[in-house]
């Protein structure tokens, strides 16, 4: 009968002890971006022949370990949280009293038995301070797969731009390669006919040979970015071709405080205050009660016993812990004044370094290549006809080429400008963190 009582006891205080699920909501203060939903696979096999960035992106997200890593941190986090909503399961004593002795305790004649339940009640606020701490690990872990996703699509724009400058710098050593095995054939007939030195013919030979090194360095170029994107995307083969423009629609407006980092940062600073809170829990009195049946063996009589037990903090109140926490405090409130003052910076410092690229762009693309180009026509012309110099023809091709090399770099920190700022501008509203 003792024992069916106690089993009662223990199912009672369980069922107390549990909370639904629906009753935990989570703190609104401390809510992260939407959360992942890890996919069903991850994205395998080789990469199209053809890569644009719009393209070059999704495989990314698709491939990514970095974000399959991302994603399961964010799931033991919410592990995490489920835990923490538990409360503390009783605890089922069993005690013998009086059997194996002497005299009339000999054997099992004067046995007593107690069984009881005991239960920590839980009173000092920890399941409150436990899961409010779990909310907000789990909005942090939220904003770090976010910033995941958010570097990595930086790392994608930056190396799909570095690959299309490379494929432009090879088009253009293939462009200077052709013009100087053509002037070397014009000097070559020019000195066979006697109206050019034949030092002149060497120099012709020697910048056909600078231009076929540097045509076989631009190809080394090309190759490595078309690797260095394949190895990002976790592919051993690289693309055939990387088509299209690096071109992005740069954000209007990027508000320092409301980007991932800076969240993050406020979300790792109510991390401290939950373990701030968490350790002055710690320190409080958490009485334990039980209930109990004991049988006398000997007259088979049976009665209920009660216990309370305290914890006496008389060394220990947890006093290192709340003073470290308190320290934590102030580290992160630190840390954040200091993200948002670099990502500001960083904000700054993309606009100005995108206001110039542009300009760079404009100014290339308008008159400066058109010029260099003409000047380059006449000079071909002028030297087929005997009216200028090797010498001013090579000044007009290395103008023109270097006219075009500017405006692929132009280009490129224009796209690298852009994808920083569209680091900083994707904020957690905007990022779809189940794709």
């Amino acid at each position: 009968m003792h024992v069916l009582f106690a089993s009662a006891m223990v199912a009672a205080l369980v069922a107390t002890s549990a909370t639904p699920a629906a009753a935990q909501v989570a703190d609104p203060a401390v809510a992260g971006p939407p959360a992942p939903a890890i996919p069903p696979e991850v994205r395998t096999g080789p990469l199209p022949a053809v890569l644009t960035l719009a393209r070059a992106i999704e495989e990314a997200e698709a491939r990514s370990p970095a974000l399959v890593a991302a994603r399961a941190d964010v799931e033991a986090a919410r592990g995490r949280l489920r835990q923490a909503r538990f409360r503390f399961n009783p605890v089922l004593d069993v005690e013998v009293e009086n059997f194996a002795g002497t005299g009339p305790y000999s054997g099992f004649n004067g046995t007593e038995t107690t069984v009881s339940v005991n239960q920590r009640l839980d009173l000092g606020g920890r399941r409150k301070a436990r899961m409010t701490l779990a909310e907000a690990e789990l909005a942090a872990q939220e904003y770090r797969f976010a910033i995941a996703r958010a570097d990595l699509g930086q790392q994608i724009r930056n190396l799909f731009a570095l690959g299309v400058a490379a494929r432009d710098n090879l088009a253009l050593a293939r462009e200077n390669e052709d013009r100087a095995r053509e002037l070397s054939r014009v000097a070559r007939e020019l000195v066979d006919a006697g109206k050019e030195p034949p030092l002149r013919g060497l120099r012709a030979e020697a910048a056909l040979a600078q231009a076929t090194a540097a045509l076989r360095a631009a190809e080394a170029d090309e190759a490595a970015a078309r690797r260095s994107l394949a190895a990002l995307l976790g592919v051993d083969v690289p693309p055939t071709e990387l088509a299209g423009s690096d071109m992005l629609a740069p954000p209007a407006i990027v508000d320092a405080t409301a980007t991932l980092d800076v969240r993050l940062a406020e979300a790792e600073r109510v991390i401290a205050d939950a373990e701030l809170r968490q350790a002055r829990t710690e320190g409080r009195l958490d009485p334990s009660v039980g209930v109990g049946v004991r049988q006398l063996r000997e007259t088979g009589d049976r009665a209920l016993i009660a216990s309370l037990s305290v914890p006496l903090p008389v060394f220990d109140r947890n006093q290192g812990n709340v003073a470290a926490a308190r320290s934590g405090v102030q580290g992160a409130e630190a840390r954040r004044d200091s993200v948002l003052a670099n990502t500001q910076a960083e904000i700054a410092n993309a606009r100005a370094a995108l206001v110039a690229a542009e300009a760079r762009v404009a100014a290339l693309e308008g008159s400066g290549i058109g010029q260099a180009r003409e000047a380059l026509r006449l000079a071909q012309l002028s030297y087929r006809a005997g009216k200028s110099s090797l010498i001013e023809l090579l000044d007009a091709q290395q103008a023109y080429a270097s006219a075009q090399g500017e405006l692929i770099a132009a280009r490129r920190a224009r796209a690298e400008a852009q994808a920083t700022l569209a680091r900083q501008a994707a904020a957690a509203s905007d990022v779809d963190m189940g794709q």
